[in-house]
């Protein structure tokens, strides 16, 4: 038996030539299976019981692109564009059938998926299914004629947009910008079979490489990339894959397909050996294994989760209750008082409204949301309810409190969660009386929004329940990541010290405005301060107030006074109109105010620090350099389980650049020597709270890497040692 035909079969069904990709789970392009697509097709060229073909996958998808591994494979600009050129000229070879050849799309077609069933004469797709040019989140750009097809289908500004945003379009879109031809109601290949026939009966080839009217007149395609270069000034900050994305579309307009594809080999192979694509790819395998625990077995058991509840209705317990009424799940949502209760079911209606008002869904959608969420002021109905999430204020005593109330009004196996960002879930865990369901699910601000859950572990938190944690996460489109109970976990325990340097360097000399603009030309979406601004300030200055009521601080060495200046004068960000900037009525753009370096030349006299100018680039690697140290000693200590989980979890609860790959991976690709050499650097000039990590320590000395770390290193669970 020809072995590709385990990958690819064919058969014949009423004329046509039927070739199935069969390469679960989801239709990738391993090694194999374009060779094996190309020569079905010609099998089907030359068969004289076939009139036409179509091309579908078997399973639940299409071809839901490259084997992301084979990017890793790349080691030279030239092998890159030998294997190119290798693949443009199939793709090639399988457009020149002299026969109709029909792509029949369910689930997804993306990338490569995209690519070759851009290179078969025609498309047809179920409904539901969704097509993209998604590599631009992997740092490089669609390298099979991606740049060169897809305008001459969908005309520059559809094909920009997609191959610079990475997003999916649904089908509904892709019929009517022209990249698919058909929609099948019905049986899929039944209805890729008749439309193959009726081409078949007309005569129809039709090769995308040869349609020019949607990219003329040229001048109005190049002025839609010059446009699209301009937006990404605000978008793609520090990326250079969406502006080669750009580059490659240029040349499909400018240069014809030969020319144009020539041109996308090469930018290409630019791409695919950056460090950009290098983190970007990293970051992708990394987001898929946050899901694996070494000690919970993937067949766990878990709790269904038909119905939650939210004690607190704030800022953040409104997030939380939207989050499971989006889902479909219905949620109760206490207060203690109507006012606070009228409050927040506003700040929801609000937050729906605005949604609905943008297009992101409709009227029917947000009253089916609105529907799910029962207010209460009592506890009645919390005994039928499978999760209860508390989200009170960041008090070490209300939580607990409010922990053993749940312990007595909830059912035996309800899991008992806690948005706490910093305080110990084993506290909570034994007010409650049964530890084992107890867990801390710490969403991001806005928690309706972002995509991160910081799952916290506890010393006696089942299996099941952090497996059900897990499945939670997922249920509400959210990544989860697992991590150990210690003080601010492992986000909170790290930004501690991201926003001691961003304190300490405005202490220095920098200004607020040049610090946020360093990290914001970083790549992060907002700066320090801006951060704070949207957050609260309260917020931080609450937890500081907790912890020096026990002897302690949030970091090691100098703490800034001037944040606790700023909430003593009420100023809480932009919820007050005026934090680390001034807001005016109504607006969100954040102005610099003059105060702030005033209290910054006050704080600086009273440690009695010389202030001087200071670089964008120093500001950056002070702040990354005190992400990575600490998370050096996390990883050691065994608060986090990967490198990799870390970096998911700055990505997606930070907005930490994904183009740099999250603050481990970029610290490797810095190098770890000379991150080390920075932090005995900062220790001479600052003091003994500069102190190395031991493992950034044992890594630097042997020229090693976070990611490199043998998995022997790694521990085999999370840490269970307590706050």
């Amino acid at each position: 038996m020809d072995p590709m035909s385990e990958l690819v079969h064919y058969e014949i069904r009423d004329q046509v030539a039927v070739i199935t990709v069969d390469n679960p789970p989801v239709n990738a392009l391993s090694p194999g299976v374009p060779e094996a697509i190309e020569a079905a097709v010609s099998r089907a060229a030359k068969d004289p019981q076939a009139r036409a073909a179509v091309l579908i996958g078997a399973g639940s998808t299409f071809i839901a692109g490259a084997d992301i591994r084979f990017f890793e494979t790349i080691a030279s600009r030239e092998s890159s564009i030998e294997r190119s050129h290798a693949i443009h000229a199939r793709l090639a070879h399988i457009e020149n059938c002299s026969k109709p050849l029909i792509a029949a799309i369910h689930g997804t077609a993306l990338g490569g998926g995209l690519e070759f069933a851009m290179a078969c004469h025609y498309r047809v797709a179920v409904p539901a299914a969704k097509v993209g040019q998604p590599e631009v989140l992997l740092g490089i750009i669609p390298g099979a004629g991606g740049t060169q097809r897809l305008p001459r289908l969908a005309g520059a500004a559809m094909a920009l947009e997609m191959c610079t945003h990475g997003q999916h379009i649904p089908a509904e879109r892709a019929l009517a910008e022209g990249i698919i031809d058909r929609i099948i109601a019905g049986d899929l290949l039944s209805g890729a079979i008749a439309f193959a026939l009726e081409k078949a009966q007309s005569g129809g080839v039709r090769k995308s490489r040869e349609i020019e009217e949607k990219i003329q007149p040229r001048a109005a395609a190049l002025a839609a990339c010059t446009k699209t270069r301009e937006a990404l000034g605000k978008t793609a900050r520090g990326a250079r894959a969406p502006y080669a994305a750009v580059e490659a579309m240029e040349a499909a307009i400018e240069l014809g397909f030969d020319a144009g594809s020539a041109r996308e080999i090469e930018i290409f192979a630019d791409c695919v050996l950056s460090t950009e694509s290098h983190a970007m790819v990293k970051l992708f395998f990394a987001e898929r294994e946050v899901a694996k625990i070494p000690d919970v077995p993937k067949d766990t058991p878990t709790l269904e989760i038909r119905s939650a509840a939210v004690v607190g209705a704030g800022t953040m317990g409104g997030g939380i209750a939207m989050n499971y009424a989006n889902a479909g799940i219905p949620v109760l949502l206490k207060e203690v008082t109507q006012e606070a209760l009228d409050r927040g079911l506003a700040i929801i209606r609000k937050n729906y409204q605005s949604s609905a008002s943008k297009g992101r869904i409709s009227q029917q959608q947000m009253d089916r949301a609105l529907s799910l969420i029962t207010p209460t002021l009592t506890f009645d109905g919390f005994d039928s309810v499978d999760i209860v999430t508390e989200a009170v204020f960041e008090n070490m005593d209300l939580k607990k409190t409010t922990f053993a109330d749940l312990g007595r009004v909830t059912k035996p196996d309800c899991i008992l969660a806690s948005n706490t960002s910093t305080l110990d879930i084993d506290e909570f865990a034994r007010a409650s009386g049964r530890p084992a369901k107890v867990i801390g699910t710490h969403y991001f601000s806005p928690a309706n929004v972002m995509k991160l859950l910081e799952l916290v572990r506890g010393s006696e938190t089942s299996k099941e329940t952090i497996a059900t944690g897990m499945k939670i996460a997922k249920k509400l489109n959210k990544i989860g990541v697992l991590v150990g109970n210690c003080f601010g976990f492992v986000a909170n325990r790290m930004v501690a010290y991201y926003m001691r340097e961003a304190y300490l360097l405005l202490e220095e000399g920098a200004s607020v405005q040049q610090i946020d603009q360093a990290l914001v030309h970083f790549g992060m979406p907002v700066g320090p301060f801006g951060m704070q601004d949207i957050a609260g300030i309260d917020v931080g200055a609450r937890i500081r107030q907790y912890l020096r009521s026990i002897g302690k601080e949030r970091s090691e060495g100098p703490q800034s006074v001037v944040p606790d200046w700023l909430f003593d004068m009420g100023r809480y960000g932009q919820k007050t109109g005026a934090g680390w900037y001034h807001y005016e009525a109504g607006s969100r753009t954040p102005i610099p105010d003059p105060l702030i370096d005033d209290l910054a030349r006050k704080a600086a006299a009273e440690r009695c620090v010389t202030r001087r100018a200071m670089t964008d680039e120093e500001i950056v690697a002070r702040i990354t350099t005190a992400l990575a140290n600490e998370g050096a000693n996390i990883l050691d200590e065994g608060f986090a389980l990967r490198p990799g989980d870390i970096d998911v979890m700055y990505v997606h609860g930070f907005g930490f650049p994904r183009h740099r790959g999250g603050p481990m991976y970029y610290a490797d690709t810095v190098g770890l020597k000379t991150v080390l050499d920075r932090v005995h650097r900062y220790r001479a000039e600052f003091g003994d709270y500069w102190h190395p990590a031991p493992l950034l320590e044992q890594l630097a000395t042997a020229g090693g890497t976070f990611y490199g770390r043998s998995r022997e290193s790694r521990p085999r669970e999370l840490a269970q040692r307590s706050h």
